[in-house]
C-alpha cells in the first residue's frame, strides 16, 4: 500500500508540475503578446510623431521660403535708401572737401 500512496504522490507531483508548466507557458505567451502589443503601439506613436515633426518642418520651410523673397526685397530697398543718403551727403560736402584739399595743396609751408 505504501507503494500505491507513493505512486499516487508521484502522480500528484507530476500533475502539479504539468499544471505549473502550463501556467508558466501561458504567462510567457501573455508576456510575449503584451510585448508585441507595446512594440506596435510604440511604432505607431513614433510614426505619428515623425509625421507631425515632418509636417511642422515643411510648414516652417514654406514660411521661411516665402519670407526670404520679402526679406531680399526689403534689404534691397534699405540698401538703396542708404546709398541714396550717402550720395546726397557726399554731394553736399564735396565742394567743401575739394576746397580744403586745394588749400592744403597750394599752401607752402617752410
Amino acid at each position: 500500500m505504501e507503494s500505491n500512496s507513493r505512486q499516487g504522490g508521484i502522480q500528484l507531483l507530476l500533475a502539479a508540475e504539468q499544471e505549473a508548466q502550463h501556467i508558466v507557458n501561458a504567462a510567457r505567451s501573455a508576456k510575449l503578446a503584451r510585448l508585441k502589443q507595446a512594440k506596435d503601439e510604440a511604432e505607431k506613436e513614433v510614426a505619428e510623431h515623425r509625421a507631425h515633426m515632418e509636417a511642422e518642418f515643411q510648414r516652417k520651410v514654406a514660411e521661411t521660403s516665402g519670407d526670404s523673397g520679402l526679406n531680399v526685397k526689403r534689404l534691397e530697398q534699405e540698401t538703396n535708401a542708404r546709398i541714396q543718403h550717402l550720395k546726397s551727403v557726399t554731394s553736399s560736402i564735396s565742394d567743401d572737401v575739394v576746397q580744403m584739399l586745394l588749400k592744403h595743396v597750394t599752401s607752402v609751408k617752410n
